[in-house]
């Protein structure tokens, strides 16, 4: 310890804010139990409380925000690139303090852990970071500052130190390594793996003295074919893999996958729909590298570039401090993380999922390259960037965690950014690829992406706030003497005029436009808004573009004429850009030359392409929409306000595209999930819907098909009931009935809605009786939380209880007692739209509605059950379920139809265990 060290605690209250009432722990130690409106009264006086999560505390307490000591952006500090759960209960678990267990306890816990991290601060030892990111963050006005800086063994006048720059310690791309450029990987081997060698390598990874896991050693063995060569061009070896809750598939696919990644020297990309199931693989791959030197060059994690620190955004973000000082506080913590991140994903990780909600979202949304602005080598940090060390690293890794939304741009970009196109890829989460690919492959040309594009192509405009860089700047120093393409990149930036400008919305309802697209926007809402059957409710409108008023399709063939001034100049910039590679090839430095083809990509993707898009789809206003797609016009809503205006365009089955784009030219494929198939009852129905939504039914091979079930007794540890006398559209019963469910289970309820508004009017009703009960709630769109956060937090305490939506159904794990109830206000039927009756008509009618309904049910259901011992109810306030979506739970699970009073007394019972399920 640092003998200059001391331990100097604010002399401030302590608050915790619950569901109805606070607690007030005064500096002295008195506690005061007050309602929240005081406690609304006395933050708002000065007194300046320690808390955890300032936002959330802020959302109960009903203000816009809380000046006080955050305890989180201390251990933010103080242990950087480190999770813990946002709660007081959170800090104890990770403190290896006593857990508090109610209000009064929790306060007393977020002064005692603040102590122990200004203890755990003076004793360890000091990074080269901790004294100079300490002094800018309190010349900047944190409120840690001074309490951080005695515990570093310094002193700190109110004023600060004046002659310090006000970014001075935040330079955090001094102290990162440089990564290394190799010689591009050989092409891939074409070595087999047998269904032997999958069972023994699988056997390997779980080690000596494993439970004997028959299934999942049968799984490894049905997928091995996805890793043998192909027999002929186009027609990959295609493996559809069902796998029931509880097998281990994870670790059945890396058994294969991890074989044929060694022995071919090449990678396989195993992609999925959702972050946590990312990180899931991540994790569970530390048992085949168990060192983690080793792992970090054989396993690879990639997202999209807008999910990772843009060390130039952050630089520019620094230089901002001289303004808005402020700001040294979010962007130190950012710097400590940044130092010691392992890959520099912002989105997940080990960047803690709360840190930009207490950070502050105006300050984090601008340090990822989220507009495509990249200069490449141009940039000063390119040598350090993190996005370029992870592309250099998938391409010699053995496995490549990605998403499915990566994976399907690589792919249609031609040239991806592994250095070639991977060709064995694993889909997990595959009854998601349906909706990825529908994301992926449609094109809409709108307010917003029309304002985004011209962001992209002039930069920031007029008194707009921004660090957007327009093209101009992307390719400085690149034309040279070319007269011809310094011609191209003006009349480029001349085109962009046409783009909606700021202000654009307005002046398209006020009737005002300004440019081809604004009058196209326009005639847009006009048209919608006069085909609306309620153009004043607060939901988002649509309309069919046939029969559109001559206006409308004059200003589309205006707009389609008037794009020709964008889509010229960009194609004939980016083929002088391909001259000067070709004539200059001999003298180009390799950082000029990737800088130039990075450059002519996204010419060509993010400006051509789109832009050819947009007129293909106005070029159909009068000669009709090709059978394959669906177009509509809409106008998009959020609280009754106008906030985006358009033309979509989707394709009717989205997995042709990403057969042709994706599956096609790749060597084998897996896709597999617990929810692969329906349960219509006809098995071979059931696998040709799973063929057609995976994009099987266009491929030249036929699917090979492998089941393995659940080794789980659902039937012994789950029960479902439909409650049958709660109307479902009276918010009152559907409020009570949550509120005797979630009682009777005791918490671990997870509450499902299929509209927020629901959502909203419940958890207002549950919030009385909860409180009273000692049972937490919280609610997806209500805490000042992201769902990631509101997710570990119901994991991590037992008894609370959630309200979420749709995000919080898919692909979360809560195993234990955590989650033992679910609870759906009603059968989650797709949302009526002009795209799903579009693909209602085409994909089977009645059929399809059904599918799709059984794979929500389905998915779930089985968050209830994730281990053996795990034990839950599934309940349905919804009368009306028809019987024929039963299947979309297990073989012998019975669906009770019973009155609420009933479902209540037997769910008490269940999960009591005072009486088994009768048999």
């Amino acid at each position: 310890m640092d003998q200059t060290a001391r331990i100097l605690m604010p002399d401030s209250p302590c608050l915790v804010a619950g569901l109805t009432g606070a607690v007030w722990l005064s500096a002295d130690g008195e506690i005061e139990e007050i309602g929240l409106a005081e406690a609304a009264r006395r933050a708002g006086q000065g007194d300046r409380p320690i808390l955890c999560h300032a936002p959330a505390t802020a959302r109960r307490l009903n203000i816009e925000r809380i000046a006080g000591f955050d305890i989180l952006e201390l251990f933010a500090f103080v242990r950087p690139a480190t999770f813990c759960v946002p709660t007081a209960r959170g800090l104890a678990n990770k403190l290896d303090l006593p857990p508090p267990n109610n209000l009064a306890a929790q306060a007393g816990l977020i002064h005692t852990a603040a102590l122990a991290l200004l203890r755990d601060l003076a004793m360890q030892q000091r990074a080269p970071d901790d004294r100079p990111v300490a002094w800018a963050m309190a010349n900047g006005g944190w409120s840690w500052g001074p309490a951080v800086l005695a515990a570093l063994g310094e002193e700190h006048e109110d004023a600060g130190d004046a002659t310090l720059r006000p970014a001075a310690g935040l330079e955090v791309w001094r102290r990162l390594s440089e990564w290394v450029d190799r010689a591009p990987p050989q092409p891939p081997g074409n070595h087999p793996v047998s269904p032997t060698d999958s069972r023994a390598r699988l056997a390997s990874l779980l080690g000596e003295g494993a439970e004997a896991r028959p299934s999942q050693s049968d799984y490894a063995s049905s997928v091995t074919p996805a890793f043998n060569p192909r027999d002929q061009a186009d027609a990959p070896t295609f493996v559809l893999a069902e796998a029931g809750t509880g097998v281990g598939k994870t670790l059945g696919y890396i058994a294969p996958a991890s074989l044929w990644a060694a022995r071919n020297e090449a990678p396989v990309w195993i992609s999925t729909f959702t972050r946590n199931l990312q990180h899931q693989i991540d994790r569970e791959l530390d048992r085949l590298f168990p060192d983690p030197a080793i792992k970090r060059g054989r396993v690879v994690v990639r997202k999209g570039r807008e999910n990772y620190l843009c060390l130039l955004n952050y630089e520019e973000a620094t230089r901002g401090i001289a303004v808005r000082r402020g700001d040294a506080v979010p962007l130190g913590l950012i710097a400590r993380w940044a130092a010691r991140t392992r890959d520099g994903d912002i989105s997940g990780g080990d960047y803690p999922a709360w840190l930009s909600d207490v950070l502050g979202r105006r300050v984090t949304a601008g340090l990822t390259d989220r507009r495509g602005e990249c200069i490449y080598s141009a940039c000063a940090h390119y040598s350090k960037c993190y996005i370029e060390r992870n592309i250099r690293k998938a391409r010699r890794a053995d496995l490549v965690v990605a998403n499915h939304a990566l994976v399907m741009i690589n792919a249609a970009r031609s040239t991806p950014e592994q250095g070639g196109q991977p060709t064995r890829y694993i889909f997990d989460e595959g009854h998601h690829v349906f909706g990825a690919a529908d994301s992926a492959f449609s094109a809409h040309l709108t307010g917003l992406e029309g304002a985004e594009l011209r962001r992209w192509l002039r930069g920031a405009e007029g008194r707009w706030q921004s660090r957007s860089r327009g093209l101009k700047s992307r390719v400085d120093g690149l034309l040279g003497d070319d007269a011809k393409a310094a011609q191209a990149l003006a009349d480029i930036i001349a085109g962009a005029g046409l783009l909606p400008s700021q202000g654009w919305r307005q002046r398209c309802i006020d009737g005002q436009p300004r440019g081809a697209a604004e009058v196209f926007l326009a005639e847009i809402r006009a048209f919608v808004y006069a085909r609306a059957q309620n153009p004043d409710n607060p939901f988002n409108l649509e309309t069919e573009i046939e029969d559109a008023p001559p206006s409308l399709v004059a200003a589309g063939a205006g707009l389609h004429a008037a794009f020709d001034t964008v889509s010229q100049p960009l194609r004939r910039l980016r083929e002088r850009l391909a001259v000067r590679l070709d004539e200059e090839s001999d003298s180009l430095d390799s950082a000029t030359r990737g800088r130039i083809e990075a450059i002519i990509r996204s010419l060509k993707h993010r400006g051509e392409d789109l832009v050819a898009a947009w007129q293909f789809m106005l070029g159909t206003l009068s000669a009709g929409t090709p059978p394959e797609h669906v177009d509509w016009f809409s106008v998009e809503r959020l609280d009754g306000r106008d906030i985006d205006i358009g033309m979509h365009r989707h394709w009717v089955d989205p997995t042709e595209p990403f057969a042709q784009i994706v599956l096609r030219p790749a060597h084998g494929v897996l896709i597999t999930s617990a929810t692969l198939t329906d349960g219509s009852g006809d098995v071979e129905a059931d696998w040709a819907a799973a063929e057609a939504r995976t994009g099987a039914r266009h491929l030249p091979m036929p699917a090979i098909r492998a089941t393995v079930a659940s080794p789980f007794d659902y039937a012994a540890h789950t029960r479902v009931f439909v409650v049958t006398d709660v109307r479902k559209n009276d918010a009152r019963q559907v409020a009570a009935a949550y509120r005797v469910l979630f009682l009777a289970a005791g918490g671990g309820g997870l509450g499902l809605f299929t509209a927020i508004g629901r959502l909203r009017a419940t958890y207002r009703q549950l919030l009385q009786p909860l409180d009273q009960a000692g049972l937490s709630l919280y609610a997806q769109h209500v805490d000042g939380l992201n769902l990631a956060s509101l997710i570990d937090i119901f994991r991590a305490e037992e008894d609370s209880c959630l309200l979420g939506t749709d995000a919080a159904r898919d692909g979360i794990d809560i195993p234990g007692r955590a989650l033992r109830l679910i609870v759906f206000d009603r059968v989650p039927w797709p949302r009526p739209s002009i795209l799903h009756r579009a693909r209602r008509k085409a994909l089977g009618g009645r059929a399809y509605d059904d599918a799709i309904t059984r794979l929500r049910l389905k998915q779930a259901y089985g968050r209830l059950v994730r281990r053996a011992t795990d034990r839950g109810v599934f309940v349905l306030l919804d009368s009306m379920m028809p019987s024929r979506l039963g299947g979309a739970f297990p073989d012998g699970v019975e669906i009770e139809r019973v009155g609420l009073a009933e479902a209540v007394e037997e769910t008490r019972k269940f999960l009591s265990g005072t009486v088994e399920k009768p048999t």
